[in-house]
Formats: structure tokens, C-alpha cells, sequence
């Protein structure tokens, strides 16, 4: 081997060494850069949180002109009269569902002494058909009663028969009577109730204008509450007194039936008594 090679040979490797040595520094430094990419890639954003409804809370607000309103801050005039018309509202109600049910009463006996009295061999058996206490037994006892009494007495000097039909008209006067007990007091709320409301409406207008010659103005605080007072009293006034009038001309037409069927029924008596007869 010659000596020019010997001496070119260290030159010619350290030549390649140089021209590859950039290439391996590259392939390095690719997958160094590919973090550091990702690294700068944003990631993506998270969902922002759904919006939850806002939630509603209800204030109780009370009510300076109400009926608590008026009880509490009334004084002793403005509450004797509610306490008045609450006391006539309760007894007008209480007549009304009291006398229905003494009318539908008295409609069902009538019924029963139309499908099983007159049936009976006798006036006598007659009455155990009839309820106890009822209205036609009641009857028929007067008038027994009057026909077996009327011989060794006092009232032979009244004819047999006008001394039973004096027994048995005083028991249907005496049905009577009980069927209209307590339509007074109806009548009488009825044409009283808006008069005692009224009564309470001047009050509470007299309480405005007290308050409104203190304060020296006419304020809608000074003037809302003894109105709206007024006007409450005029409202109640009016709902007990319609109630009580309509309940009244409602109880007079349902007594004016049930009588009906009471004096057919005590009309029939007489003539079976007298005549043995119906």
C-alpha cells in the first residue's frame, strides 16, 4: 500500500463522519419536537355547566284589611257587630237544615199513612202502623181520643162530631204551629242582617274620617283601612240576609205542601170517625 493512501484514508473517514453527522442530529430531533407540539395544541375546552333554575321562594304577605285584620285592630264596636252577624249566619243555617228535616219527615209519614193506615181493619190498628211520635199518629190519637171521651163528661153538651173536629183541627192547628217555629228568627235576620252591616260600614266611615282629620290629610294609608272595614261589614251583612231570606220563602212553600197532605189526611179521619167512612 502506498503512502498517499495511508494518508488519504483518515481524511476520507473523517469526511463521512462529518456529512452524516447532521442527518442522525435531525432524526433526534424530530421526536423531541413532536411533545412539544402536542404540548402547544389546545385542548379542548370542557362544556360549560348547565344553567339550574333559580328558585322562586313565596313570601307570605298579610293582609292589613282583612277580616284578621279587622278583628284585631277593630275595636270593641266593629267586633260586637261581627259577633252578631256570625251568631244571626250560624242560627239561620241551623234553622234551615232543621226544618228540612222535620218537612222531609213529615213527607215520609204521609207517604207511609197512605200505604198502610187506611189499609188496617180499624182506626186503632191503624196507629201502630204509624210511627212514634209522627204527626198523623198524633192525629189519629186525638181524634180517638175525642171520640171515646165524649159520653160521661162535661162535653156531652158539644155534639159528637163538633167536638171531633174541634180535637182534630186543634192537632193539625197545633202541626202547624211546630212546622213555622223558628221562621221568625229567618224573617227577621233576613230584613235585619243588611242593616246591621250598615251599621257597621257608618262605623268604619266614621273611623276614615277620624283618621284623616288627625293626619290632617287624605293619605291612602289613613284611609284604606276603615274603609276597607266598611266594606267588609256591607259584604257579611249582605250574606247573612239573602241565606236567611231565601231559606225563609223556600221553608213556607215546602209548609204550605206538607199541611196539605196533613188536612187530607185529618179530613179523612173525621169522616171515618164520624161515619165510618173514608
Amino acid at each position: 500500500m502506498s503512502l498517499k493512501k495511508i494518508v488519504h484514508a483518515p481524511l476520507l473517514a473523517a469526511l463521512l463522519c462529518l456529512t452524516t453527522l447532521p442527518v442522525h442530529q435531525a432524526a433526534f430531533a424530530q421526536p423531541a419536537s413532536a411533545p412539544a407540539a402536542e404540548a402547544a395544541t389546545p385542548a379542548p375546552a370542557a362544556p360549560p355547566p348547565m344553567a339550574t333554575a333559580p328558585v322562586v321562594t313565596k313570601e307570605t304577605i298579610d293582609n292589613p284589611y282583612g277580616l284578621e285584620a279587622l278583628w284585631k285592630q277593630g275595636d270593641f264596636v266593629a267586633r260586637g257587630t261581627l259577633v252578631i252577624m256570625i251568631i244571626m249566619s250560624m242560627g239561620s243555617w241551623y234553622i234551615i237544615f232543621t226544618k228540612l228535616f222535620e218537612q222531609r219527615k213529615l213527607l215520609k209519614s204521609a207517604k207511609e199513612a197512605g200505604e198502610n193506615f187506611w189499609k188496617s181493619g180499624s182506626v186503632k190498628k191503624g196507629m201502630e202502623t204509624l210511627d212514634e211520635g209522627s204527626a198523623f199518629r198524633f192525629i189519629a190519637e186525638q181524634g180517638v181520643k175525642a171520640d171515646e171521651h165524649h159520653e160521661g163528661s162535661l162535653v156531652e153538651q158539644i155534639d159528637r162530631h163538633t167536638w171531633i173536629t174541634m180535637s182534630v183541627t186543634r192537632a193539625v192547628d197545633n202541626i202547624q204551629s211546630r212546622l213555622q217555629d223558628g221562621l221568625a228568627f229567618l224573617a227577621t235576620v233576613g230584613s235585619t242582617a243588611p242593616f246591621v252591616g250598615l251599621f257597621g260600614t257608618v262605623w268604619g266611615i266614621y273611623h276614615a274620617l277620624t283618621a284623616i282629620g288627625i293626619a290632617g290629610q287624605a293619605s291612602i294609608d289613613k284611609v284604606a283601612g276603615p274603609v276597607g272595614e266598611a266594606l267588609i261589614m256591607t259584604a257579611f251583612g249582605l250574606a247573612v240576609a239573602v241565606p236567611a231570606v231565601m231559606g225563609y220563602n223556600w221553608l213556607i212553600r215546602r209548609n204550605k205542601a206538607v199541611m196539605e197532605r196533613v188536612r187530607s189526611f185529618s179530613g179523612d179521619l173525621h169522616n171515618v170517625l164520624l161515619a165510618g167512612k173514608r
